[in-house]
């Protein structure tokens, strides 16, 4: 990687020096880049605004519980090949025909500077980054049915994100650059609403956030509400002009915030937060 600090600048996302550093960081050591922290605060988001920031190729590999770590380098498509032979196709001789690349050779085989996003790896099973190791350290994998040894032409920008559903094993840590997402304070909040919605007035943007940061504080909530979910809630708000005063907890016909299948995802708790809201005006 270049020994030139590299400048991480976006108008479409609020990327703090803390988050920036991080970057710098598992560019110059050469490591992967882990991001943990709660759902919805732009850990996915970061590969794409970085990749443009970098004006680089984005390669995005979303894992699933059934993804195996071999398909993001490649998979041979044995089934159509057979088949093909038995209808005496002559593209049967040549087994390239029937190697499909991932994203991980997509990286590799670009000549500048690449981004390689491998989102959700927790969501894999447990032996998925243990399979992924040697690859991913040496930068280089084999193509076992023609021989082929892929090597990258240059170290792609390595991020990975986890939701923290599983542990991920020791071996696999040790080799990467790791970052935790704090969840945004309300100054860093506002920013990234400012970014989103440059116009939205100030009374609403103040009202709106008193009572995302409220609701994030109400005990026994199962699901917090997260940065894109008030990003949501901010679009509707906007879209049906509802007023900032209609958010104020001393309007009575706020029992629960306007538009709050943005923010509360289950009935749990919405009648939770209903519950609470009716003891504190009965106490008053």
């Amino acid at each position: 990687m270049t020994d030139q600090p590299i400048k991480l600048e976006s108008d479409r996302y609020v990327i703090t020096d803390e988050l920036a550093m991080a970057v710098r960081a598992a560019m110059t050591l050469g490591r992967p880049l882990l991001i943990k922290g709660e759902p919805g605060t732009g850990k996915t988001r970061l590969a794409i605004e970085v990749a443009a920031m970098l004006d680089a190729p984005l390669f995005e590999w979303h894992i699933k519980s059934t993804t195996k770590a071999r398909q993001g380098l490649y998979e041979y498509d044995a089934v159509s090949r057979l088949r093909d032979s038995q209808l005496g196709d002559s593209k049967v001789q040549d087994v390239n025909n029937y190697i499909v690349k991932g994203r991980v050779w997509n990286a590799f085989e670009t000549a500048g500077q690449s981004v390689l996003l491998i989102d959700e790896i927790d969501k894999a099973d447990i032996e998925f980054p243990n399979d992924l190791l040697q690859e991913l350290d040496r930068m280089e994998f084999q193509v076992y049915e023609t021989g082929e040894t892929i090597t990258a032409q240059q170290r792609p920008l390595i991020i990975i994100t986890s939701n923290n559903e599983k542990e991920l094993p020791d071996a696999f840590l040790r080799r990467c650059f790791f970052h935790y997402i704090q969840f945004p304070d309300a100054v860093t909040m506002e920013k990234i609403v400012g970014v989103h919605y440059p116009t939205l007035k100030k009374d609403l943007l103040d009202s709106a956030l008193k009572v995302f940061f409220d609701l994030r504080e109400v005990p026994g909530l199962r699901k917090k509400p997260s940065t894109s979910e008030l990003l949501d809630w901010i679009r509707l708000l906007v879209t049906e002009d509802i007023p900032a005063d209609a958010l104020d907890a001393d309007n009575p016909r706020a029992l629960i915030p306007a538009m709050h299948g943005a923010l509360l995802k289950n009935e749990q708790d919405v009648h939770l937060f209903e519950k609470l809201v009716f003891m504190h005006r009965s106490a008053r």
